[in-house]
């Protein structure tokens, strides 16, 4: 086992899946010689070299729609985005086109594509630049929507979206870059579709993403040193295919259940889970499901109002205990 950064990971897997098969290719904004804006690229193109690693211009559409081509004809590309706040820009590539591709050909045109991109607040980027937008893919059918929180599940993950026949939108939290995790050495592959119990735990469940697990998991952890609480938390980590065997199976132990969302309030992914287990659950349910997310708002670039919008482990915290009394 390796300890890597996050970013370090992105690049691990990038490069793990570029020397298994000569067709996975790599494209995007400043991701060749500059290593990416955000370093999760660094070493690809001394690596690779220009043909298979190659900057564009910044236009998205562009990026999108030569990724696309590339994919139809043959290749295995792999595309940034650099905010995720910028696919609406090229939003009509991602869902009326990439997405639907493989459905209107019958299968006969396979669209085996990953979009990267770094999503999320956390790094007061103010409100263009700091949106969670997972809600915004996982509404499209003909999308897989992934979302990692530590580096072995993006090295993990990121090899598997690049090995799926069907285009991945692959969201990276931006705040967990530097953060720091033990990471299997050589080939490592994850399976899309399967959630993770990160902590287990019988008084309650908690369901985070991305950068609310960490959180998630310190607020577990207080519950149970100051309470005697003890909180089992699941990290969803893929919302498109969502692993609804993991997401019931821990409710049933305790039929008390909690959401931790990035995502504003409106229409997040929570509230897709709070009605898949009143639909099939609703006889093991003690409480209503407790979705703790951020306000629907534009996310501000203000320290204190940013932290203030966000889920805090305080905030998980006192939600849970209070909900629980």
């Amino acid at each position: 086992m390796a300890e890597l950064t996050y970013r370090e990971a992105v690049a691990e897997a990038i490069a793990q899946e570029m020397e298994r098969d000569e067709n996975v290719v790599f494209l995007g904004e400043d991701i060749g010689k500059a290593g990416g804006v955000f370093k999760a690229t660094v070493g690809l193109f001394d690596k690779f070299g220009p043909e298979r690693v190659r900057d564009t211009p910044i236009a998205e559409q562009a990026i999108l729609g030569a990724a696309m081509g590339a994919a139809m004809t043959g290749l295995r590309p792999v595309a940034e985005i650099m905010f995720s706040d910028f696919f609406a820009v090229c939003w009509d590539i991602v869902a009326n086109q990439i997405a639907k591709t493989r459905y209107m050909t019958d299968g006969q045109v396979t669209m085996p594509l990953v979009i990267r991109t770094a999503n999320g607040g956390g790094v007061r980027f103010g409100a263009q630049h700091s949106q969670a937008v997972e809600n915004w893919a996982m509404m499209i059918p003909g999308l897989k929507v992934i979302a990692p929180s530590s580096p072995a599940d993006v090295k993990g993950l990121l090899a598997a979206s690049i090995r799926d026949e069907d285009p991945v939108i692959f969201f990276e939290q931006k705040s967990l870059y530097a953060e720091k995790g033990e990471v299997p050495d050589g080939e490592h592959i994850e399976e899309l579709g399967t959630a993770k119990v990160v902590r287990p735990g019988d008084d309650a469940v908690i369901y985070a993403l991305a950068a609310m697990v960490p959180r998630a998991v310190k607020a577990a952890e207080r519950l149970q040193a100051e309470d005697g609480i003890n909180v089992s938390v699941v990290d969803v980590r893929s919302l498109v295919p969502l692993d609804t065997q993991t997401i019931f199976d821990e409710f049933r132990k305790s039929g008390r259940a909690f959401t931790v969302e990035e995502n504003p309030r409106l229409c997040g992914w929570g509230a897709e889970i709070s009605s898949l287990i009143t639909e099939e659950c609703f006889w093991d349910m003690d409480l209503p499901v407790t979705r703790i997310t951020t306000p629907h708002i534009p996310l501000p670039a203000s320290d204190n109002l940013e932290d203030a919008a966000l889920p805090s482990v305080d905030r998980i915290y006192n939600t849970v205990r209070e909900g629980l009394d």
